[in-house]
């Protein structure tokens, strides 16, 4: 029997080893005299004990398990994946078990089901945070890591921020700089995976210049690598003291680095082309498809509720000679200082899109009287009209504004647009007719 290669367990009724082969050092990492007399739920990992409880009062109820599978720990802290085959003994009052290690089995799946799984959430439609969250349930299961980070870097800033960390630990509450004194920082500055553990904390910790929670001495950190350089990093830190991060936890971390780099760069181009086909490129005001979406949101929201908001439709007197005259980068100038002013002028809440040439249009959200757009207006006229320092050029530019009020002058989208539009054509032709000749 202990010539072979799985463990043969016998357990009495009330869970203890009564006998362990000799492989059970091999899989356990446990001798047979360190585990005779002990219980064995004390060996399982903390994750899979309840099931481990419910298997076993199957088992004595005359069930056979043939395959079943969990996680222990072994004594040097490091995990291993185990399937059963057992059954009880009526008669003797003994469960008889054999364990197989499948560990590696297990983790060449995993890895396979971890490429799956990131590619198809960078492919979803969720935002970054949902992103992170399913990466996190994937090392989780990897590497048992409840405690788990994502560091971004941003080097035209110098800052590394965390917009995904879910751990007992202060390192993450605010973002740092690259010279900060945190292992974080190390792993992202230096380009190198960092393995920290208890056993080694103090020879690693000798060569670094990094500050160190004694209580986040099991911690193991990747760089996140693309083509430009280091834009991150992961971080697991194990918050069970019996748990270790070996070597192949570290190869482990890294392969699912390189698929979260490129589960990133894959979102951001998504959100890079979503964001092109939705706004104005020259001012990056949104573009006439997202204004009528945002139109369309705050009527319905008005109509239930029941308040006001207001459409102004305006664009640039005599704009055409300023690009005859000055031409078109002087104009395109033009335009993009007129977006930021009228930005300025509106609430957050609020839009301000480009729906082609100098044609600017605004949406006004919950207004409570239609004189509150009338009073905007006058701000904008004033703020617009102010001189344009360009270049080699000052530029003064006359806009002509337009209002239309919902419910007022309309009900539905583009209706009020229309409204707003020709309001905006009769200001521009009055004051063109008062022009003398």
């Amino acid at each position: 029997m202990d010539l072979l290669l799985d463990a043969v367990c016998v357990v009495d009724r009330e869970g203890h080893f009564l006998f362990v082969s000799a492989a059970s050092e091999q899989i356990f990492g446990y001798t047979p005299e360190e585990m005779i007399g002990r219980a064995v739920i004390d060996f399982v990992h903390p994750g899979d004990r309840e099931r481990t409880l419910q298997a076993v009062n199957e088992i004595l109820d005359g069930d056979q398990k043939p395959y079943f599978e969990n996680r222990y720990v072994r004594k040097d802290g490091k995990i291993a994946h185990i399937m059963w085959s057992a059954r009880w003994s009526e008669s003797q009052q003994i469960r008889v078990a054999v364990a197989r290690d499948v560990t590696e089995r297990k983790r060449a799946e995993s890895m396979q089901t971890a490429v799956y799984a990131i590619s198809e959430a960078a492919n979803a439609s969720g935002d970054l945070p949902a992103l992170f969250q399913r990466i996190h349930e994937v090392v989780d299961d990897l590497l048992l890591a409840t405690n788990f980070i994502v560091a971004l870097y941003d080097a035209d800033n110098d800052e590394i921020s965390f917009p995904y960390h879910a751990h007992p630990y202060s390192e993450a509450s605010a973002p740092q700089t690259l010279k900060s004194h945190t292992l974080t920082a190390e792993v992202i500055r230096t380009g190198q995976p960092l393995l920290l553990t208890p056993e080694t904390a103090a020879s690693v910790l000798s060569s670094l210049d990094a500050v160190v929670n004694p209580d986040a001495l099991n911690w193991l950190g990747v760089p996140l690598e693309s083509a430009s350089g280091i834009v991150g990093a992961l971080v697991v830190l194990s918050s069970a003291d019996a748990v270790r991060f070996s070597e192949k936890d570290r190869e482990l971390l890294q392969f699912v680095a390189v698929q979260v780099v490129a589960a990133l760069e894959r979102k951001r181009m998504h959100s890079r082309l979503e964001h092109m086909a939705q706004h104005d490129q020259l001012t990056d005001l949104p573009n006439r498809t997202l204004f009528l979406d945002r139109l369309q949101t705050s009527l319905t929201k008005a109509h239930r509720e029941q308040t006001r908001l207001a459409v102004l439709f305006l664009d640039l007197d005599k704009f055409k000679q300023v690009n005859d005259i000055h031409g078109h980068t002087v104009g395109d100038h033009l335009l993009q200082d007129v977006a930021r002013r009228l930005t300025r002028c509106v609430r957050e809440s609020d839009t301000v899109g480009r729906i082609g040439g100098d044609e600017f249009i605004i949406l006004l959200e919950s207004i409570k009287q239609p004189e509150d757009a009338a009073i905007l207006t006058g701000k904008i006229l004033a703020t617009l009209s102010e001189p344009y320092k360009l270049a080699k050029v000052t530029l003064q530019i006359i806009p002509s504004i337009g209002v239309a009020v919902y419910p007022e002058n309309g009900e539905e989208g583009n209706e009020l647009i229309r409204y707003a539009d020709n309001a905006m054509y009769q200001i521009k032709k009055g004051r063109q007719s008062s022009i003398p000749r």
